[in-house]
């Protein structure tokens, strides 16, 4: 197969400009970045320490470190987080601010399940690759994007899939996303993890780490801030 096989262009999602921004930690979350450093996070290729750039309170990527993970392991949870596409930034469709944040880690490279994070703004791509698509398989059901220089922010409610002893998925993952205040995944269900080529599958896995991508163009790399996450009870 080819990429382009899974690639769905239109309907194209409505633009819905965002209104102001912040979201402080609440009193139960774990703060996974406050600006401060990386203990939180490993790399996702082996487990040392992330490489990351921390500087001026925000976490730039580092294209040549690899993707990074979060050290602890989870299953359900709220999470928020905070991201920039440099607004200098150049480049069209893919190639403009490419990032994700996998919701479950479930192996090296691209595993899992991811939010897509993207220069959205004017820039056209399949929209089940835009900025708040769950990759190759959900569009976001609009366009909340902020001009690049400006931050933006998701929040979201990850559903772990569960899986039988035997290993058969009894429940699918489910997602709910907003960006910027705006609702952009309404109980969405995943049918696998998303894949760059060919069909998603479920492979059985219980807790994960959440892995933050490191891909784009490295002369103009996306940075996060105010990273946190509040476990939740299984459904």
């Amino acid at each position: 197969m080819k990429p382009e096989n899974t690639e769905q262009w239109t309907p194209v999602p409505p633009v819905v400009t965002p209104g102001a921004r912040d979201a402080a930690p609440p009193s139960d979350a774990i703060v996974l970045f406050d600006g401060k450093g990386l203990d939180q996070w490993v790399s996702a290729k082996d487990g040392s320490p992330a490489k990351w750039n921390v500087a001026g309170g925000l976490l730039t990527v580092e294209k040549k470190a690899g993707n990074i993970e979060t050290r602890r392991r989870f299953r359900n949870y709220q999470l928020h987080l905070e991201w920039r596409v440099p607004k200098g930034v150049t480049g069209a469709g893919q190639g403009r601010g490419n990032s994700g944040v996998f919701l479950a880690s479930t192996g090296p490279g691209d595993a899992g399940y991811e939010l897509q994070i993207l220069d959205s703004y004017k820039n056209a791509t399949y929209v089940n690759g835009q900025a708040g698509a769950l990759y190759k398989q959900h569009p976001p059901l609009a366009n909340a994007m902020r001009p690049p220089g400006e931050w933006q922010t998701y929040d979201v409610v990850w559903t772990a899939p569960v899986f039988a002893a035997d290993g058969a998925l009894t429940s699918p993952a489910r997602v709910t996303a907003f960006q910027n205040g705006v609702l952009i995944q309404n109980d969405a269900v995943l049918s696998g993890e998303t894949l760059y080529i060919g069909k998603p599958f479920y492979r059985p896995f219980k807790d994960a780490p959440i892995k933050l991508q490191a891909h784009g163009d490295p002369s103009a790399p996306i940075s996060f801030r105010n990273i946190w996450v509040r476990e939740l009870a299984s459904p």
